[in-house]
């Protein structure tokens, strides 16, 4: 496994714990030439989910992509990395437990919406305005009075 920081090769592993009801091993690893850590997932290889973007074209479900759009949205936010692993993990759950290997961006984006907003309502709305693509002032402010009425 490489270094995500170095590139060195070999690393030790520091703790393992199981998620997803045994289906996944989440690795915590400890770079043997730079000494930083990281996380890696274990997974057993399914047949691939496919992502049936706006365009109606297809694409194999990428993890990385999901948690990079999370991140963004939770960018100078008090949201563990932790927790966006959760939200990532907890998403590729159902979608795999699915029976459909065919999932719509869209159901994509609006799960990760639902958990997002349960962590950080700023985040949530960051994450909101690039996926439901505000085209105005009116837009973003009608999905911010949307929050306000909720938490009435």
């Amino acid at each position: 496994m490489k270094c995500p920081f170095c590139s060195f090769e070999e690393s030790k592993v520091i703790d393992s714990r199981s998620a997803d009801d045994g289906e996944r091993i989440r690795r915590r690893r400890e770079c043997l030439k730079c000494g930083k850590r990281f996380t890696t997932h274990e997974v057993i290889e399914t047949v691939p989910l496919i992502v049936v973007k706006r365009d109606k074209s297809l694409e194999v479900f990428d993890r990385n992509k999901l948690t990079a759009g999370i991140l963004r949205a939770c960018e100078k936010r008090p949201v563990s990395l932790e927790q966006i692993d959760n939200i990532v993990d907890s998403i590729e759950g159902k979608l795999q437990s699915s029976v459909d290997r065919e999932v719509t961006s869209m159901k994509i984006g609006e799960l990760a919406m639902e958990q997002i907003k349960e962590i950080d309502e700023v985040s949530y709305v960051r994450f909101a305005s690039v996926y439901r693509q505000f085209k105005d002032i009116n837009t973003f402010m009608d999905e911010l009075n949307k929050l306000l009425t909720e938490k009435k």
